[in-house]
Order: C-alpha cells, then sequence, then structure tokens
C-alpha cells in the first residue's frame, strides 16, 4: 500500500503531462497544416512566375497604364506597337497625352508599386502585386472559413480549394485588376461576418430589460462596418464592379438588423431597420467607400494633363443653372465617370474569347490569355510541334463540384433559411447576379475570380455537411430526454465519409498537376496541351 501511494503521484502526473504533450502536437499540426497551405499556393503562384516574359492579354493595358500612371500621375498614351520596345526594357517611352481609361486607379497603383520595386522591364515586377494579393487571399479565406464555420479543419479545406484552383492560381499570375477585386472584396466579406456578432451581442444588450423596447436602439459605433466600407470602398476603387458589392451587402445588413430585433422582442421590428438603423448603418459604410473612391483619383486630382481634367473649362462645357457654382475640376471628374459608365454599358464589341455570363458556372469559355505554337527545335521544341499556354480553365473537379453546390445551397436557404447559406450566396449576388444584365456586353469568364471565394466557401459548407462539422437543419431534431438533452444531431460523420472527403482532395490535387503546364505557359508537346481541352470552347 505504501509502495502504491509512493508511485500514485507518478502515474498521475503522467496522463497530464501526456495531454500536455498531445495538445501541444496538435497546436503544432494546426499551423503547421495551415502554413503549408499558404505555401502551397505560394509555390504555385511564384513558380517561373515570370513566364512568358511577354505582356499577355490584358497587361498590354494595365502594365503600361500603371508604369505611365507612376511617373505622370494619369495614366498617358504610348506609341504604336509599343509593347515589343516595352517587353525590351525601353519602358519611358510614354507620352504626356492623357488615355481614356475606364477602370479606376488603385489596382494599377498597385502593379506600379512592384514594377518601381523590381523594375520596370521585369514581367516578376508587373506581376508582383497580383501573385501577392493571390496568396493572402488564400489566408484571408481561411480565416472567414474560420469565422464562418467555426471549424478549423474546414478552414484548412476552404484555403486548400483555392490554394490549388487553376483559375485563382492564373489570376494571381497575370497582371490584370481582378485579383485585387476579389481580395478587396472578400475582406469586406469577412469584416460584415465580424460585425454580425458584433451588432447581436450589442443589440441585445442595449435591449435587455426593456418592458417595450419600441423600435430599439440606433448603434452608430460599428468598427467593423467602417472596415467593411472601407474595403468595398477599395474594391471599388479597382472596378466599378466594387459597388455591387457596397449596394448588396448594404441591404443585407439591413435585412440582419431587421431579424435581430424580431429575435428581441421589438415590437416595430421592421420599421425601426428600414427608418431608424438603417441611415445610421448608410453613414457608417457609404462615406467611407466614397472617400476611399476619391482618394484613389488623387493623381488626377493634383495634375493637369488627366483625361477630361480641363473639360468643363471648354467653351459651353461647364454647367449651368443651379450647378454653376459647382467647381469645375468636380464637372470635370463628373463628366469623366459618365463617359466611362457610357463606355462599359455599352461595350459590345466581338472577342474570340468573349464568354456570355449565363455560362461562367459551367466554364464553357474560358479565356485563353497566352498561347505560342512551336515548331521542332525552335525555342528549345523537343517534340514535333509544341504549345506553351496560359488558360484561365479552373480545376474541373473543384469548379463544377462548386457549382453543384451552389444550386444545393439556393435549395438549402429557400427550404431552411440557414444564415451562413444566405450569407455565402449574398457573395454570389454581389459578384455575379450583376452581370446577368449584361448578357449581350463583350466579358470574360476570368470576371468570375471576384466570386469564387464564395464558390469555394459553398463547396466547403456542402463538405461540412458531409462530415458533419456544420449542424445540419435539415435533420429531424430528436426529442430530450427530461434528464439528458440528447444532441440535435450526431457528431460523427458515416463511416468513411472522411476518407472519401480526403481521396476527393487528393484527385483535385492531381488534377492541379496535370493542368499546371497550361496554366503557367510551360512548354509542352501539341498532344500534351490537346490532352486539356475538355470542351470545344477551351481552345
Amino acid at each position: 500500500m505504501l509502495q502504491f501511494s509512493q508511485h500514485q503521484p507518478n502515474i498521475r502526473s503522467s496522463p497530464a503531462r501526456y495531454d500536455g504533450d498531445v495538445l501541444a502536437t496538435s497546436r503544432w499540426v494546426r499551423w503547421g497544416s495551415h502554413l503549408a497551405v499558404v505555401l502551397l499556393a505560394a509555390a504555385l503562384r511564384l513558380w517561373n512566375l515570370g513566364l512568358p516574359h511577354a505582356l499577355v492579354f490584358d497587361e498590354t493595358f494595365y502594365v503600361k497604364d500603371a508604369w505611365s500612371l507612376f511617373n505622370n500621375g494619369y495614366e498617358s498614351t504610348w506609341p504604336t506597337d509599343a509593347n515589343p520596345l516595352f517587353e525590351a526594357g525601353q519602358t519611358d517611352i510614354y507620352t504626356s497625352d492623357p488615355s481614356f481609361v475606364v477602370h479606376p486607379p488603385l489596382g494599377k497603383w498597385l502593379i506600379a508599386l512592384g514594377m518601381n520595386l523590381l523594375g520596370p522591364g521585369n514581367p516578376w515586377g508587373w506581376r508582383l502585386a497580383t501573385v501577392v494579393v493571390g496568396v493572402l487571399a488564400v489566408v484571408l479565406i481561411m480565416l472567414v472559413a474560420q469565422k464562418l464555420f467555426q471549424s478549423r479543419f474546414l478552414a484548412l479545406v476552404a484555403g486548400f480549394l483555392l490554394a490549388i484552383d487553376g483559375h485563382a492560381i492564373v489570376m494571381s499570375r497575370v497582371a490584370l485588376l481582378d485579383n485585387f477585386v476579389m481580395f478587396f472584396a472578400l475582406l469586406g466579406f469577412g469584416a460584415v461576418l465580424m460585425d454580425r456578432d458584433w451588432h447581436a451581442t450589442r443589440l441585445a444588450t442595449r435591449l435587455a430589460g426593456r418592458d417595450d423596447p419600441g423600435w430599439g436602439p440606433t448603434l452608430w459605433w460599428r468598427p467593423w462596418l467602417l472596415s467593411a466600407g472601407l474595403a468595398f470602398g477599395l474594391t471599388s476603387s479597382v472596378k466599378w464592379s466594387g459597388l455591387y458589392f457596397l449596394a448588396a451587402f448594404g441591404i443585407y445588413l439591413v435585412v440582419v438588423d431587421a431579424l435581430a430585433r424580431r429575435r428581441n422582442g421589438v415590437s416595430f421590428w421592421l420599421s425601426a431597420a428600414i427608418l431608424k438603423q438603417a441611415p445610421a448603418t448608410f453613414l457608417t459604410l457609404v462615406p467611407i467607400a466614397g472617400a476611399t473612391f476619391l482618394i484613389s483619383w488623387t493623381g488626377w486630382f493634383v495634375t493637369r494633363g488627366g483625361y477630361y481634367r480641363d473639360w468643363a473649362d471648354g467653351v459651353g462645357a461647364a454647367w449651368t443653372g443651379p450647378l454653376a457654382w459647382v467647381p469645375h475640376t468636380v464637372q470635370s471628374f463628373w463628366h469623366y465617370q459618365a463617359a466611362a459608365y457610357t463606355y462599359h454599358v455599352g461595350l459590345a464589341t466581338p472577342h474570340p474569347y468573349q464568354a456570355n455570363p449565363l455560362t461562367w458556372l459551367f466554364m464553357i469559355r474560358p479565356t485563353s490569355m497566352y498561347y505560342r505554337g512551336l515548331d521542332a527545335g525552335e525555342f528549345g521544341c523537343q517534340f514535333q510541334s509544341c504549345s506553351e499556354a496560359i488558360t484561365s480553365v479552373g480545376n474541373p473537379l473543384i469548379w463544377w463540384a462548386a457549382t453543384a453546390a451552389l444550386f444545393y445551397l439556393v435549395y438549402r436557404l429557400a427550404r431552411y433559411r440557414e444564415w451562413r447559406v444566405g450569407f455565402i450566396l449574398m457573395g454570389m449576388i454581389a459578384g455575379y447576379l450583376p452581370w446577368l444584365m449584361y448578357l449581350n456586353r463583350t466579358v470574360f469568364q476570368f470576371y468570375t475570380i471576384a466570386f469564387e471565394p464564395y464558390l469555394l466557401l459553398g463547396l466547403t459548407f456542402v463538405i461540412g455537411l458531409l462530415l458533419k462539422r456544420i449542424p445540419d437543419q435539415a435533420r429531424p431534431r430528436r426529442r430530450h430526454s427530461a434528464h439528458l438533452q440528447v444532441p440535435e444531431y450526431d457528431p460523427q460523420p458515416p463511416a468513411g465519409t472522411l476518407t472519401a472527403v480526403v481521396v476527393g482532395l487528393g484527385v483535385a490535387l492531381l488534377v492541379t498537376a496535370f493542368f499546371f503546364p497550361v496554366w503557367t505557359g510551360m512548354q509542352t508537346s501539341f498532344a500534351f496541351w490537346q490532352l486539356h481541352i475538355w470542351m470545344p470552347g477551351w481552345r
């Protein structure tokens, strides 16, 4: 007995040490797995980023616009056939004449920062900003998924899907504007998600103990909404389509406030949300977005050479009547924005890679960013004929599974009204639905990068349901014992489900390995390139 007592402390302390080791190991595994996803995303995006040493697709506009913007303060014109000279290192051949550009300047300022850092003649410099944002987006979607699903594993899945999808990889490796739209919009999406809990908690606290809350309080101090306004302002400062995110989530916030007031017993919850809280929400969200948009045009305002900069000074151009007092600079700026809007809604120039928005979810016509065919011996071609391609086709397994998940989520929202599903679909509404108004406009499949994170979050949600990492409201509720509360769902997934999910993710990774050469401009045999043409529109 004495001997047992002497050894008892050691026996009791061992499990404690073991549990601590397990927790420490678990923590290292968790952080290590997330870091591995980020490193994988970085490797897929950074590998041979300077290939090809050529301005691909719309880089011919944005790279040169970025460099003239950086030097002149506004986008300038370039000599005819400037691309070969620019690619050869003659990068200061822009003129002082303004160029009519229809997108706000922020994305081009970001591209210009990379060019200034690594040199304007270096393709790494052209693409540095987009690749950094592409890697950061993987980090951001994991943070959003962690908050949305309260599951580290599902956060890892969401990050992994974005890390290995081909469309996301391509859009991170070319100096276009849309990757910035995706990132800033996702940042705003995350800020609105954070505000959801912040708002619900403080509204409930303010209403606690009130017998007759009437309309309830007006919540003015909402720091996460200020952050969302800033993020959506940055989105709009890259492309005008960012305004759709601002409008969509502005409406979403009013709806969420109305439902929160109803849950807390506010009698006039709908009128309170619309007439009392909505104006405060508008003043919290919109002015900072508008100010951010205007600040992005600083170069145009502080210089005299920008397009339409002196429009109002022309004979008979300035406004008359009640608005005659408006400064000419503001009048000229408004005229510029109106001209850009007219261009956007009226663009109908045929293009071989234009894609009707109705086909976007099915990847009928992905955008070929670059293609070069080579004969044997030409530029190192070791086959009878070679191909070098950069095609923004997504990973087919991920993309089509995410599209199927999207349609399922629409059904679930109508049937069960789950807030997570509604929130994810709000991202799709903001990023995709407005384009359905422009079916005859010249638009491209690569615009879908703006809403791809929400497609992948939808797929992650369905995976979470299969693994029972998310409570499934479709399951019938079990009765509760008088003495023991039984969970509403079995937290253990069906046997083999986790294995099937892991195998599916592994197959998706193999598909990424198969398509990687045609996402990155690698030189392959023509026959190998043909193996990736799964649909006629993929040529």
